[in-house]
């Protein structure tokens, strides 16, 4: 029996190579992305893409009750801080309400969410190269 799997923001960078990492160990990938900031071309074609935005919560409950996955990774967000100094009631719509469609998702099926959280932009543009973790 194959292990299936989403993938949130997987047409991101760092989506795409957990992607890669997961059909390396045999899994069904479905990659959920509403494509503002990420890549169709970075969606390997052993993966399924889904465009679709973490807010729309009954089309995230549809398509979770429909792959069934084994667990979900949640990489899908609004990094920009432009965008978030622009927009913040999208920011906080897609960062706070899109995480909690996705666990809520989750819980329907009983697949495991892992999440990550954060990229480079909470260092900003001064941070040395490579940032250490302290």
């Amino acid at each position: 029996m194959t292990s299936r799997a989403i993938v949130t923001g997987g047409a991101g960078f760092i989506g795409s190579h957990v992607v890669d990492s997961l059909l390396g160990d045999g899994y069904e990938v479905t990659v959920v992305d509403d494509l503002s900031a990420g890549d169709a071309s970075r969606v390997p074609a052993e993966a399924e893409l889904r465009e679709l935005d973490i807010v729309d919560f009954d089309r995230l409950c549809a398509l979770t009750e429909e792959v069934k996955p084994d667990a979900i990774f949640h990489l899908a967000a609004q990094a920009s801080v432009v965008a978030s100094v622009a927009n913040p009631g999208r920011d906080c719509e897609v960062n706070v309400m899109g995480t909690l469609n996705v666990v809520e998702s989750a819980g329907r099926v009983g697949a495991p969410v892992v999440f990550t959280s954060t990229g480079g932009a909470l260092y900003g543009d001064d941070a040395p190269m490579p940032t250490p973790e302290d």
